[in-house]
């Protein structure tokens, strides 16, 4: 029985992520997610007309995701925009663990995609909210470190539950913040 276009659409991107994510961005083929797929190289080409196509469908939803952590994070100052943003950031790395190990393997050529925020201005509204909008440098430094823990971390090939791991990213930021895990 033949696959429909949404399921064949859907096969392509959870093989390319997957792909993406062992080999880097630049080290998949077309034809090695196609075959991972289940399709011909031609099928996947009907879909998306090359491997940054791909790329884009599967960082659009980070970078709306992004966007509406910004949102929620702007108005909040001091603990509160520090225990807020630890709690979405941690949310936001779990939800999109591969697409996150994607970005830090080709970080140099993935970096400035047009379907991401301005990444350098996000990461500087992030750092200014985990740090409580202080601008001591232990506060910041701090900051950095939360930030790249939680990133580099859900990243990992760690094979702990989502719930654990979730609660101690979350504990280990807020003590790292030098904030009072709840």
């Amino acid at each position: 029985m033949a696959r429909s276009v949404t399921t064949l659409r859907a096969d392509i991107l959870d093989s390319a992520v997957r792909l993406f994510a062992a080999h880097g961005f630049r080290g998949t083929s077309l034809q090695e997610i196609a075959t991972d797929a289940g399709c011909s190289k031609a099928s996947l080409l009907y879909h998306f007309t090359n491997k940054d196509a791909i790329l884009t469908e599967l960082l659009a939803p980070v970078g709306s995701q992004v966007a509406e952590l910004e949102a929620r994070l702007a108005g909040l100052d001091g603990e509160t925009a520090a225990r807020a943003a630890v709690a979405a950031l941690v949310d936001l790395s779990l939800r999109f663990r591969l697409q996150v190990k994607i970005l830090l393997q080709d970080v140099d050529a993935l970096i400035n995609r047009p379907e991401l925020p301005d990444v350098d201005g996000f990461i500087e509204r992030l750092t200014d909210a985990l740090s409580g909008r202080s601008a001591a440098p232990q506060a910041r430094v701090w900051a950095w470190m939360a930030m790249l823990g939680i990133i580099l971390t859900s990243a990992g090939e760690l094979t702990i539950p989502e719930e654990t791991l979730r609660a101690e990213l979350t504990r280990g930021a807020l003590r790292t913040l030098g904030l009072q895990a709840d």
